[in-house]
């Protein structure tokens, strides 16, 4: 699709957003029923699509992206009406005699763009919600996972119209004259890099914008921890998707009495979990590839470290970090772990707090102090204690970054709100009005007017 094509595309999707079709609620719930009957559908094609794409195996593309697409559809059928209801509020006794309310406005059209790593749930789910608010949609999927952009094209297409909800394929090009379009609101997922030029788009059309982008997530493992079940968590979180994940553990921190523990733990369950040069997810590309296989390197290698570069595939490894080096400076997005020993554990938190603030942060500890300390003084996007990843998997909490880790949220309500505009309305009654705001001004208007004002 070429500039004029999508300039007209967008023009088409504003004029139907003008007939006020999506406002209806009715319409809403319709069309989310048709996507999730759609997606039951293209059910097979999309998993073997992501197979293709990225070698993940069926149970997790359903556990990881399907199950929770599925559920956020559900969520929304449940919440609906409650959600997008006009909220009375109360009104101060100085504005008598009215009523206050928030409307929650669509914005208009939508511009969602989402990446490789998850290729079906950073589509749908944002999409699913913006549906849910009442916009039309433009989505642009990465052109990187070739096979499943393929198949949600033939199921946008076929299931709903351009003016309403349509997908545009290409790269850099196409990102660039979608950018230059004057959307209503912009949602991307992806890189910083991309990001900011998202960010620079969405400043010179004075459009709001949600940037969902990732860094460096840190695991902290202390003394008093449980080290198996940290280990498997860890390995759980780390290596699905080949190491693929926004929000995966980059880098553990534990303390220097348990790293001879965790090592073997977690070796004992990359084993027991069944992750090996064979079964692990491959690199979405060659460029990719390189630039990970390059990070092995920079550090002693304590467990694994083989490479595949014709299946584009790295073995699960553990790497005791050089200081300095690529690896504890770049997000790594592979299946590549650094282990790191650490001896006090606020020094460690207060360093961790100056770098970029990470998407995710996870410790593993059974210390109350240690972890009302993260709870209540690191700053990161979201998290989990005593666990990795699963905090992104309940709709009833906002996942999202801040600073370099990303603005704005989303998932459940919280992307009904990314998506809608609230709109204040203040209803006056024309049968009674007081005198006390006009002029001429008089001391007995002032002295009620300090009485309510002060």
């Amino acid at each position: 699709m070429d500039t004029n094509q999508i300039e007209q595309l967008v023009k088409e999707q504003k004029i139907f957003f003008a007939t006020h079709a999506t406002y209806s609620l009715m319409f809403r719930k319709k069309m989310l029923e048709k996507l999730r009957t759609a997606l039951h559908e293209y059910e097979p094609q999309l998993l073997a699509a992501v197979y293709e794409d990225l070698n993940k195996p069926a149970s997790e593309t359903y556990m990881c992206e399907l199950g929770l697409i599925y559920q956020a559809i559900r969520y929304f059928e449940k919440n609906l009406d409650k959600l997008a209801a006009p909220e009375k509020v109360r009104t101060p006794l100085f504005l008598f005699k009215s009523k206050s309310e928030i409307m929650h406005d669509p914005y208009g059209s939508v511009l969602i763009v989402s990446p490789w790593n998850y290729p079906l749930l950073l589509t749908f789910q944002p999409l699913i919600e913006a549906m849910a608010a009442g916009n039309t949609i433009v989505l642009k999927p990465s052109d990187y996972s070739v096979h499943t952009t393929a198949v949600i094209k033939e199921l946008v297409e076929k299931n709903f119209p351009a003016s309403y909800i349509a997908l545009v394929e290409g790269g850099r090009e196409q990102n660039q004259a979608l950018f230059a379009q004057p959307f209503d609101y912009i949602f991307y997922t992806g890189s910083p890099a991309v990001g900011r030029i998202c960010m620079e788009a969405a400043a010179k059309n004075l459009v709001p914008a949600t940037l969902e982008l990732g860094g460096k997530s840190p695991a902290i493992v202390d003394e008093s921890a449980n080290i198996a079940m940290a280990a498997r968590r860890i390995v759980f979180g780390k290596f699905m998707n080949g190491g693929q994940t926004c929000v995966a553990c980059d880098h553990v921190y534990v303390h220097e009495s348990k790293v001879q523990d965790l090592v073997r733990q977690i070796i004992h369950q990359l084993n027991m979990q069944g992750f090996t040069i064979e079964t692990i997810g491959k690199m979405i590309n060659q460029k990719h590839y390189d630039q990970v296989a390059s990070y092995l390197n920079d550090g002693k290698i304590l467990w694994g470290g083989k490479c595949d570069p014709v299946k584009r595939k790295i073995e699960p490894t553990l790497i005791q970090p050089d200081e300095n080096t690529a690896i504890m400076e770049e997000e790594i997005f592979g299946p590549i772990l650094p282990v790191i020993p650490y001896e006090n554990f606020e020094d460690l938190c207060r360093k961790i707090a100056q770098k970029p603030h990470p998407l995710a942060f996870y410790l593993f500890s059974r210390n109350a102090e240690h972890i009302e300390y993260v709870k209540k003084y690191m700053p990161f996007g979201g998290g989990c204690i005593n666990n990795t990843l699963l905090h992104l998997s309940n709709e009833n909490v906002p996942f999202g970054g801040l600073q370099n880790s990303g603005m704005g949220h989303y998932h459940g309500k919280y992307g009904f709100e990314t998506f809608t505009h609230d709109k204040s309305v203040v209803s006056f009654s024309d049968r009674i009005d007081l005198p006390v705001m006009y002029r001429p001004y008089k001391k007995w208007k002032d002295t009620i007017i300090h009485l309510f004002l002060k």
